[in-house]
């Protein structure tokens, strides 16, 4: 028998904030099969269709190309319901206890291949990402802009995690965020990253360079969505790479958006509180 352990991030007060990827993979639970072999449901056709479709292995990705009258956001808002009313959980989640890290930076665990429909979704998403991301100098997920913006407690201000191993880039971005009310923390080489994600508080959100001495962005974000404390926290690419196939790979990845380097400050702040929904 087959133990599944649910993440607190996929709790029923947490589940309508987080976001949604590609990669994602839910399963019904005995609740939600009992629901679709009923003669009658409270449940919305479309919400319907789309807890039928789950079936343990299909990714979100995969989804959303055989629910095409379904926006994305419409049905990552749907399977957020769905999740939060004991319908699906979590299939594939890998989970952690609490700040171990011991496997982060694992070169041999890699990950698994994206489905033709998960690449098929970010490649869509991203020939409208691409051209805003060059226009406007950051670009945010349609699909995983946060449903509700994040507040500080208690009068504190959010904190941002910004991994940069230029130290003179790292100093700019501080700057700009500090002056725009965000408290701020620097990483720039994996033992620095993993010391700063051992602490708390975690971070309301990261930015994140694709390019680092000792690490990859895209490897880095990849290991950051499959933690289970850290996969709700909102990561934007930090990158003077704006082509569409890098905004593929960072869609499948888990970026929940781009920010261009060399960046318009106005760019940089306004890519920020995208992310956190503000």
């Amino acid at each position: 028998m087959s133990v599944y352990v649910t993440s607190t991030v996929f709790l029923p007060e947490n589940v309508l904030n987080i976001p949604i990827y590609p990669l994602d993979v839910f399963t019904r639970t005995d609740q939600g099969n009992a629901e679709i072999q009923r003669s009658m449901t409270n449940l919305s056709a479309e919400a319907l269709v789309v807890l039928v479709l789950i079936d343990g292995h299909a990714t979100v990705g995969d989804i959303e190309q055989k629910a095409k009258h379904l926006p994305p956001e419409q049905l990552r808002n749907l399977l957020r319901s769905l999740l939060g009313n004991g319908l699906l959980r979590p299939a594939t989640i890998e989970e952690t206890e609490g700040l171990d890290f011991s496997a982060f930076f694992n070169e041999t665990k890699g990950g698994p291949e994206p489905s033709d429909g998960t690449k098929a979704s970010a490649a869509l998403e991203a020939s409208t990402g691409g051209p805003k991301l060059e226009r406007e100098g950051y670009y945010v997920s349609i699909a995983r802009r946060a449903v509700k913006a994040k507040q500080a407690e208690h009068g504190a201000r959010l904190l941002i995690l910004v991994i940069e191993d230029d130290s003179h880039m790292a100093q700019l971005v501080t700057l700009l965020l500090d002056d725009a009310g965000f408290a701020v923390e620097t990483a720039a080489c994996r033992d620095e990253i993993l010391a700063r994600l051992r602490q708390q508080p975690i971070p309301d959100a990261i930015l994140l360079d694709v390019t680092l001495g000792d690490a990859n962005g895209f490897d880095i974000l990849q290991a950051l969505k499959k933690h289970s404390l850290l996969k709700a926290v909102p990561v934007a690419m930090l990158t003077a790479d704006a082509r569409q196939e890098s905004i593929v790979r960072g869609l499948v990845g888990g970026a929940d958006g781009y920010i261009t380097k060399p960046f318009e400050p106005k760019g940089l702040i306004e890519g920020v509180k995208a992310i956190l929904g503000q």
